[in-house]
């Protein structure tokens, strides 16, 4: 081999860089400068490998020696070395880590020092190379790791880290030692190749010079994994003791003395064979072409034969050296001639096999496509090819229509052929001949080609991922598949492991039937017996058809092979011969249809086996039995299989007994004596056994090896024994390996599925789902309760939050850095695989799990009532046990999501920036995208926004799209549709159905655009809505409700899927969407609606379920009035006003996916057929919604996308309901039991309004009699209307009318409500029975103490008057204040006041609507959310305006004589126009509006406290009398700016009221008085007086709390006490004037 294969060493690097770089976030180093060497601070301290370091290896620097040291006390410092004396304050960094470790960088991290949160510092790093002649450098860094670079390989590093303050000050070092990693060997030559030897060579390693080290070389065979190992000190070695024949790997790494290991380098070469190597050695190494073309082994055979025979002749008679070099060039020559004969008899076969395989590629127009292959993308583009059956004029069309049929699924796709072959000339009798209708002639039309061969020439076509597309598509339709594919223009074969990967079996093996097991797996990794049938030359019985009648019951016939008899495979093949074809039978465990009762391979060969050995080798190798098909054998052809030695398989010979000649019959009996056959190895069909009886005999021999059989292979296991026989296998290539790795260090960690989520996965989890929960919350309000409204969405905010910072908080998982790693490469081949690889094996992951799961819930099950525990738990575990790709691109998506919420964006989602871009790239290269979470039930909006904005830059701006969705209920074949109708690849197996809703785009190809008008067509699969799982909670049916009402106006297309013909079940889905639709502001679509019915194969469903379909829209049309009706948008509403929906053509009849009993049952053509149909039909529709709307691109679908994910949050009522009459049932009975609980409240706050006023009378002093005598009166009182409402509401249920009976299940519900509003009614007439005999028991308490309080405040005046007079010099006008002061204080301090606590009425009121309008739309519950301050909603004149009406909208447009007659009678009739209902609608609501201010006046003109019934009262009033304006068409928008208008003027003259009327009861802490006023600022001085204080201020601020309690006006509305105790500056106006003073001081007490 050349050394073409050997990695260039740049390449090497720049892997290993950017594997770095994406596995770690790192530090890059800043302000690097050099430092002197009498800066140095490790001189001295020698570096000594630490042991423990050594022990546990991390990462590249596993062989690196490294030591960790504060540099302390035992370390002296030069105090001259260092920038600054580090005091002891400074605490040193922590332990240095080495974090990894490259040619040319090391990443350092160490511990934060301790005690120096908050103190503003940095740490200063110096480092040192070991040689002498490089100088030390310095950085900085500002956290505490970094990354230094620009280091020299292989040398010994030391670095020095210190924490450093802002002013320079230094802590106490601590270092550490590495060596960096030695450069790798320059590329690896190929000297020589001997038959057991290599030589190899390689350059120097760059920059090491002058450092010792050695070369470690590793080699093993290509099949084997077992390496060995051996060292070179120089550039140069040779590997010897190979083995001939066999491909080597060899890889070599620069080895230092302390065992520090460079990259490795790699290349591979071919040892060459003892033949070979002789040719070699005579010269004539050009004479044998082992590259490309290889002659057959029969030409070597010959060759090989004729060289012997001379060279033993000739060493039989030589005596002499001179002899012995005469019989050498003799031999050469012979062999020379030998050769050049072999290589003239193989070389125009060869030749001529190129030739076919180009011409043949050439008529069917993939020449171009044999170098760059087809890919996936290219077959499921949507064309105008893809929607027409045009007919296949020449063959060139041939692959389109056969890949478009296969990729439907349909079984006829092997059955094409060109038109114009069908069609023959019409003759008339003259030009008859018949002479040429018996000719044989053979047909050499180019445009008729053999099956075999088309399907040949498009895998070698096809890139891996079509090819594995195209195996998957034909084991449905149950057909063979290619297991060895020949390439003739090499003479080689490929083992086509990688593209049976995908295929995934169920079956029943018979040892399983009576415990009704299932075993699921992979096809390639499911051990079997495999009987493979060859042909040895030419045969009179058709193999193939033979092999068909096998495999399949009568019954049930299906032609598994191609034979000679289906259309087109008369054709001579041209290039498929040397084809294997591999099929299963597979039983499904019923004695009466299974034809093996254990699973069987069935291999067949293609061509005559004697021109395909390498293809017969293998097969003898990997098949339990040969059976061989032939009609006579000539006896070369016996001897050849006869010396045929080491075949593990029986073999068997097969023929019609037709030449019964001595010869013949001798060759069969020496043949079966050579191969030691019995008489059961030979089966002859006689021209009197018919087919069934010699398939009969041919099934009972293949039971009789199935029993007997020790030998059971796997196709995983072939790829052993196709190394060996130099046969390639189609995952060998680097690409698939890398990703096959990658995959594999990330599944083989998982062990048990729901821990490694919590672990690996932990942002998606329980953290999310409650910021799902929350979210909602934020947008419903459901647990606010009485709780002010701004409080409790800034609480919710506040959790959100801390949520997000707790997902920030965990680093990037192991697996997630793996992840995004492989998928991050630039090779977009390897990142197809690397998905690909992680699906199979997340595939096999969750098959083990829950194939052990369901056997342990089986077991369980057996003994419910003794293991419901254990089986509820199993029951979580199942659910909980799934883990797909989606997990992973949901992490992604949370990790995007937590850093856009990052107080620090940019700096923290720098690391993740480039998610989106990923994102985008898969969207293209067609893998689904998660779009609503099912586990969570959210959308990730900032990820998906993101990942689509994007996409829409990578396609230029080129993104129209439409949208298809599909709906219905789990398990009914939603993915399958897609899958088949679209060729994309849904989720559909592993035992996990789609959780959530996943997004696909499949471009529109440049044929269609023009009519579509679109760039892409975005496919929606949603999760199985009523799935079981989510039955048995609460809310289920809001689940389901809002995932199909997101979708659904997502969609110009809505496929509703249906098992069967009942529809019932998406029925009360689909009218909850409309009544979503109803109540949201504006849908934008007005979605295309299609029923696709499946498992209905009856030709005449259409016709007889015409009735079904019209009962169907009926009842689509009443539920879409009953919504109509709760929502008031008119009672003439219909289900197509909501959405296109046509019985007639909009209704499809699917027959069932298998035709027959699986796993042996193709798909049905009825079932593809019709998928296609459909198909085409959708396409015409989607057309038509571009005439309607034009499709908008993918930036304006994501605003949708958000305002109707955030509609649909809001959204607090209708989701919670089965259907809408449920609903309109439920709302009819919630406004009925809302009248008669205001008729309970009202009766009994009468009843508490006359109980106020006897205790207000009250004159007796023994209050606990009269106490016991309210409540046994309250409780007689509660009793009767407690009897009242129970009897309403038991009258209610036996009314017939207003679908009273679906509602039955919340009828209990109904009656605990009635007991708990007793209860509270209760609890509140007690309590405020209680509060008003307290507060009269206190009044005379406070009359008690307000004389006393008086007395001693006049007391005190007095008493100060008498000191002031008493006084001999007049005192000044600061001393008097002083003094006033002074005595005011220590008096008031004296007193004990209580602050009571003020009602929150906005709050109040704002709950109390809330309530009252939460039956109303998402729009609704959004505005009031929004209402922050009531106030703001009052306006002093209450205008209607156009959005307060509903929008009338037509769906048909009216004929022109419509239309000039309903104008004429518009005018006749003077009927208002919109302007008219506005001016009627601002007049009503005006009425409403005084008639409340009349309400509010009322309420506000008496003593009475504020309490809740106002407000329940005033909307009360508003409901009564909007219930009598229905004819003016208003919308819920109009009732609640109605209600937000009245609310907003009945709020004001309340804000004084709640706090004139606290209740004693009511504890909190005493409200702050506000400073007095200065003296200076009291008004009305008049000149010569002295103010000493402001009585008013006083005795209204802090005696408030105490006297609302005993006046019956609130302290608001006090007389103003403009009074001020005074003191002339003269003694004699004192003298003069006493009792005036005295007068003011009592007047002010008494105001008090």
């Amino acid at each position: 081999m050349s050394s073409e294969k050997s990695v260039p060493r740049e390449a090497e690097l720049q892997v290993e860089m950017k594997k770095t770089q994406v596995s770690q976030i790192v530090h890059f180093t800043e302000n690097t400068r050099l430092v002197s060497s009498s800066e140095r601070t490790l001189d001295a301290t020698p570096i000594v490998p630490n042991p423990q370091d050594q022990d546990k290896p991390q990462g590249p620097a596993d062989t690196s020696s490294v030591i960790s040291t504060p540099l302390d006390s035992t370390v002296p410092e030069d105090p001259t070395n260092s920038p600054s004396t580090a005091p002891a304050s400074v605490s040193p960094p922590g332990e240095i880590k080495i974090d990894s470790v490259d040619i040319d960088s090391v990443c350092l991290s160490w511990g934060r020092p301790g005690n120096m949160d908050g103190i503003p510092h940095s740490f200063y790093i110096i480092y040192a190379s070991s040689d002498e002649s490089d100088q030390d450098m310095t950085t900085t860094a500002p956290s505490n790791f970094t990354v230094i670079s620009e280091l020299r390989p292989g040398r010994e590093y030391s670095f020095t880290v210190t924490t450093e303050l802002e002013n320079g000050i230094q802590s106490t070092p601590v270092s550490a030692a590495v060596c960096t990693k030695p450069s790798p060997p320059g590329q690896i030559k190929i000297e020589s190749v001997g038959s057991d030897s290599v030589s190899l060579s390689w350059a120097t390693p760059l920059g090491i010079d002058g450092i010792p080290h050695s070369f470690k070389i590793t080699f093993c065979r290509s099949d084997e994994s077992d390496q060995d190992t051996t060292t070179a000190v120089s550039n140069s070695t040779v590997i010897s003791k190979l083995r001939p024949g066999r491909e080597y790997s060899f890889t070599v790494t620069t080895v230092l003395e302390n065992g520090t290991q460079s990259t490795p380098v790699s290349t591979s070469a071919c040892t060459k064979t003892q033949l070979e190597d002789v040719l070699c050695k005579l010269g004539l190494k050009n004479c044998f072409p082992r590259e490309p073309q290889r002659p057959p082994p029969c030409a070597i055979g010959v060759a090989v034969f004729l060289a012997t025979v001379a060279i033993i002749v000739k060493l039989q008679t030589g005596d002499n050296q001179r002899e012995s070099e005469s019989i050498f060039l003799h031999a050469t020559f012979v062999i020379g001639v030998a050769l050049a004969i072999a290589a003239i008899i193989v070389q125009k076969p060869l030749n001529l096999q190129n030739e076919t395989l180009q011409k043949g590629l050439c008529n069917l127009d993939l020449e171009q496509n044999f170098k760059n292959k087809l890919a996936l993308s290219d077959v499921v583009h949507i064309g105008t090819g893809s929607i027409t059956d045009e007919p296949i004029l020449s063959a060139e069309s041939l692959p389109h229509s056969f890949l478009k049929t296969l990729m439907m699924v349909n079984v006829k796709a092997r059955s094409i052929r060109c038109s114009a072959a069908k069609s023959e000339t019409d003759t008339t009798l003259t030009d008859f001949d018949i002479s040429d209708i018996m000719a044989d002639n053979v047909n050499d039309d180019d445009n008729v080609i053999n099956p075999l061969d088309l399907i040949t020439a498009l895998f070698l076509c096809a890139d891996n991922f079509l090819q594995q597309e195209m195996m998957s598509k034909m084991s449905m339709c149950q057909f063979a598949v290619p297991l060895l594919l020949p390439d003739c223009s090499t003479s080689q074969c490929t083992l086509m492991l990688w593209a049976m990967r995908d295929i995934v079996k169920k079956f029943r093996p018979r040892s399983l039937a009576d415990s009704k097991g299932f075993v699921e797996d992979s096809i390639v990794s499911t051990a079997m017996p495999m009987i493979s049938f060859v042909r040895l030359g030419d045969c009179s019985l058709s193999k193939s058809q033979i092999l068909n009648q096998v495999l399949s019951n009568p019954q049930q016939y299906h032609d598994v092979f191609i034979h000679r008899n289906m259309e087109c495979a008369n054709v001579p093949r041209k290039i498929s011969n040397g084809l294997v074809e591999i099929g299963w039978y597979l039983p499904c465990g019923k004695k009466n249809l299974d034809i093996f009762p254990e699973p069987v391979a069935v291999a067949n060969l293609r061509g005559d086996l004697l021109s395909f050995q390498k293809q017969f080798s293998i097969l003898c190798q990997t098949s339990s039995a040969v059976f061989i098909f032939l009609d006579s054998i000539a006896e070369s052809e016996c001897n050849l299989l006869s010396s045929a030695g080491n075949i593990k398989a029986q073999l068997f010979l097969v023929g019609l007994v037709l030449n019964k000649t001595k010869k013949n019959i001798k060759s069969l009996k020496d043949l079966a004596s050579k191969l030691k056959l019995n008489e059961s190895q030979i089966l002859f069909k006689k021209q009197q056994t018919n087919d069934a009886e010699f398939v009969s005999k041919l099934r009972l021999t293949m039971n009789k090896i199935m029993e007997n059989c020790q030998h059971k292979m796997t196709i995983e296991g072939m790829s052993a024994e196709a190394h060996e026989l130099g046969i390639s296998v189609d995952e060998d290539c680097t690409e698939c390996q890398n990703a096959k790795r990658n995959a594999a260090e990330i599944t083989s960690r998982i062990t048990d599925v729901v821990r490694y989520k919590e672990d690996q996965l932990p942002l998606q989890g329980k953290l999310w789902k409650e910021l799902t929960k929350i979210e909602k919350e934020q947008c419903r309000l459901r647990k606010a309760g009485d709780q002010p409204i701004e409080k409790y969405k800034n609480k919710l905010q506040e959790e959100i939050q801390k949520l997000r910072q707790q997902q920030m908080s965990y680093d990037l998982s192991e697996a997630m850095q793996c992840f995004i790693s492989a998928i991050f490469t630039e090779s977009k081949q390897e990142r197809s695989y690397f998905l690909k690889w992680m699906r199979m094996n997340l595939d096999v992951k969750a098959r083990k799990k829950l194939s052990g799961l369901r056997e342990e819930y089986k077991e369980k099950n057996c003994k419910l009532s003794e293991n419901k525990d254990i089986i509820a738990a199993l029951d979580r575990q199942i659910s909980n046990s799934s883990l797909g790709i989606e997990h992973f691109m949901r992490e992604m998506g949370q990790l995007y999501e937590a850093a856009c919420y990052h107080t620090d964006y940019k700096k923290y989602c720098k690391q993740f920036e480039h998610l989106p871009s990923l994102g985008a790239d898969l969207l293209l290269d067609g893998f689904p995208l998660e779009l609503v979470d099912g586990d969570a039930s959210n959308i990730p909006v900032r990820w998906v926004t993101s990942v689509l904005t994007k996409l829409h830059e990578k396609v230029q701006h080129k993104s129209r799209v439409l949208v298809v969705t599909v709906l219905g209920v789990q398990s009914t074949g939603k993915s399958t549709l897609l899958n088949t109708m679209f060729g994309v690849q849904f989720a559909v197996s592993s035992g996990r159905c789609t959780r959530g809703a996943f997004m696909l785009l499949i471009r529109v190809k440049e044929d269609l655009k023009e009519e579509l008008n679109c760039d892409f067509i975005l496919v929606i699969d949603t999760e199985g809505l009523k799935s079981p799982e989510l039955t048995q909670l609460e809310d289920s049916y809001e689940h389901d409700n809002e995932l199909a009402t997101l979708v659904v106006g997502l969609s110009d297309v809505t496929i509703i899927n249906i098992a069967m013909e009942n529809s019932t079940e998406m029925k009360d889905i689909l009218q909850i969407v409309v009544h979503a639709f109803l109540r949201m502001k504006e849908v934008g679509k007005k979605p295309n609606c299609h029923f696709v019915h499946q498992n209905v194969g009856d030709v005449s469903a259409h016709d007889k379920n015409m009735r079904d379909r019209k009962m169907l829209l009926e009842q689509l049309n009443e539920m879409t009035q009953a919504a109509s009706r709760m929502e008031k948008k008119g009672p003439n509403r219909k289900f197509t006003d909501i959405m296109e929906y046509d019985a007639e053509n909009n209704n499809w009849y699917i027959p069932g996916l298998w035709h027959g009993s699986p796993p042996m049952a193709p798909v049905n053509t009825g079932y593809s057929e019709t998928v296609y149909e459909f198909k085409k039909r959708l396409i015409e529709v989607l057309k038509n919604c571009n005439k309607q709307k034009p499709p908008a691109p993918v930036t304006e679908f994501l605003e949708w996308v958000g305002s109707l994910w955030k509609v649909v949050k809001y959204e607090n009522f209708i989701f919670s309901f089965r259907n809408s009459l449920v609903a309109e049932a439920y709302s009819n009975l919630c406004v009925e039991f809302n009248n008669w609980e205001w008729d309970f409240r009202k009766d009994m706050y009468t009843w508490l309004a006359n109980a106020e006023t006897r205790i207000s009378n009250l004159c007796s002093s023994n209050y606990d009699d009269f106490m016991g005598s309210l409540t046994a009166e309250a409780s007689s009182e509660l009793a009767k209307q407690e009897n009242k409402i129970q009897e309403k509401l038991a009258n209610y249920y036996k009314k017939k009318n207003g679908n009273v009976h679906l509602v039955e299940k919340h009828r209990e519900s109904f009656v605990n409500s009635i007991k708990s509003l007793r209860r509270e009614i209760e609890n509140s007439v007690k309590n405020k029975c209680e509060t008003d005999i307290a507060i009269h028991k206190e009044k005379k308490k406070i009359n008690t103490i307000r004389e006393k309080y008086r007395a001693t405040i006049e007391q005190k005046v007095l008493c100060l008057l008498d000191e002031c007079k008493k006084r001999k010099s007049p005192l000044s006008e600061e001393q008097l204040e002083k003094e006033f002061e002074t005595m005011w204080n220590q008096t008031v301090s004296g007193l004990k006041f209580q602050g009571l606590k003020t009602l929150d009425i906005v709050s109040d009121i704002l709950n109390k609507l809330r309530i009252n309008l939460e039956r109303h739309g998402s729009q609704v519950q959004k505005k009031l959310s929004e209402v922050k301050q009531l106030t703001d909603c009052e306006q002093t004149l209450f205008l209607a305006t156009e959005k307060h009406f509903h929008s009338q909208k037509v769906n048909k447009k009216p004929g022109l004589w419509s239309m000039w007659s309903k104008n004429w009678l518009k005018m006749l009739s003077g009927k208002p126009e919109r302007k008219e209902l506005e001016n009627k609608a601002t007049e009503m609501a005006n009425e409403i509006i005084q008639i409340c201010q009349q309400f509010v006046s009322q309420q506000t003109s008496g003593k009475a406290d504020y309490h809740d019934n106002y407000i329940r009262e005033l909307l009360q009033i508003i409901d009564k009398e909007l219930e009598n304006v229905e004819t003016l068409k208003t919308n819920s928008q109009f009732e609640l700016d109605l209600k937000l208008h009245i609310c907003g003027y009945a709020f004001p003259p309340r804000r004084s009221a709640a706090r004139a009327f606290p209740t004693i009861l009511r504890p909190s802490l005493p409200p702050t008085p506000a400073p007095p006023r200065p003296l200076s600022a009291l008004p009305c001085r008049p000149p010569g007086v002295t103010y000493l204080t402001s009585l008013p201020h006083v005795l209204t601020s802090p005696l408030c709390g105490v006297m609302s309690s005993i006046v019956s006006e609130p302290p608001g509305r006090l007389p103003s006490l403009d009074f001020y105790v005074v003191l002339a500056p003269h003694p004699t106006y004192v003298v003069q004037s006493p009792t005036t003073t005295l007068l003011f001081v009592a007047t002010g007490l008494a105001l008090a």
